[in-house]
């Protein structure tokens, strides 16, 4: 007689257990939430995927009119579309996560409560999904790069540091994995979070040098601004692609390692709320 084979679900024993190999198991189901949230969000739009260029696209026009032609903020020589597309790519994969995130158990509280799957799968799949959105305004990013390279009586060229692309969208991914779900694990108990995040994302880009270079700071005063761990990887790539801004390996690695913090304390947080959300949600 055959033996049936059963799977036994039971609750994590450890607040930093990952379950890699569940993870692992469940990966057509994160490859499935990456298709719908590519999917839907533009389901049922006149430009559907067009508008992950029409967005920041239109967002440097303004930026350039506004902190550029009427405040007169400096862009350090580089062209001004050039210079705030190259913050803005960055700062949109790591909001976008971090937004994405934020909402997960409320968002899936219906799923939650009647599928078993690791609930981590869920952020992971928004951060997957969200570094197609980070191609392609990278490409529109190159587009721009050839265009002033080729215009331009001095032209712009990446040096080494560039190569630290990767690290950089790692870092962003982690953060805001970091940052959401935390976030999401607070709002099951506390919803007015969800409004306090959406206006301090806001707040958070332009505490970061998204729209003008750190080095317009006072040399005494630029510390306070690279305690925020985006301003390194914004700088770090505004640095590596255009020559521009302050780099600088000790706040890069002070940024990782918060990075590393932050998921750490995410972790635990995430897995102590998901195991009795069902009751505060």
């Amino acid at each position: 007689m055959e033996q049936e084979e059963y799977t036994v679900i039971k609750p994590q024993t450890s607040l930093l257990q990952l379950n890699l190999q569940d993870i692992w198991r469940y990966r057509d189901l994160i490859a499935m939430y990456v298709k719908r949230n590519i999917v839907t969000v533009y389901k049922q739009t006149i430009l559907g995927p067009l508008w992950l260029i029409v967005q920041p696209v239109l967002t440097t026009i303004m930026f350039m009119f506004v902190f550029g032609n009427l405040a007169g903020i400096s862009t350090d020589g580089i062209p001004g579309a050039l210079f705030y597309f190259s913050g803005l790519i960055l700062w949109n994969y790591f909001s976008q996560c971090l937004t994405g995130t934020s909402g997960v158990f409320i968002n899936n509280q219906n799923v939650f409560g009647k599928v078993y799957f690791p609930r981590i799968v869920v952020p992971l799949a928004t951060t997957i999904s969200n570094l197609i959105q980070f191609a392609i305004q990278f490409g529109v990013f190159l587009f721009l790069y050839v265009y002033y390279y080729v215009t331009m009586d001095i032209p712009i060229v990446p040096n080494v540091y560039a190569l630290l692309l990767p690290v950089l969208v790692l870092m962003c991914a982690g953060l805001s994995l970091g940052f959401g779900i935390i976030f999401s694990s607070l709002t099951t108990k506390y919803r007015d979070l969800v409004f306090l995040l959406q206006f301090g994302v806001q707040l958070w880009m332009y505490a970061t040098p998204v729209i003008y270079p750190l080095n317009s700071i006072p040399v005494d005063k630029q510390w306070i601004l690279q305690l925020n761990p985006m301003t390194s990887i914004i700088e770090s790539f505004k640095f590596g692609f255009l020559q521009t801004g302050v780099f600088s390996w000790g706040y890069l690695l002070y940024s990782f390692i918060f990075m590393i913090v932050l998921l750490f304390l995410g972790i635990i947080i995430f897995n102590r709320i998901e195991k009795s959300f069902m009751d505060t949600v």
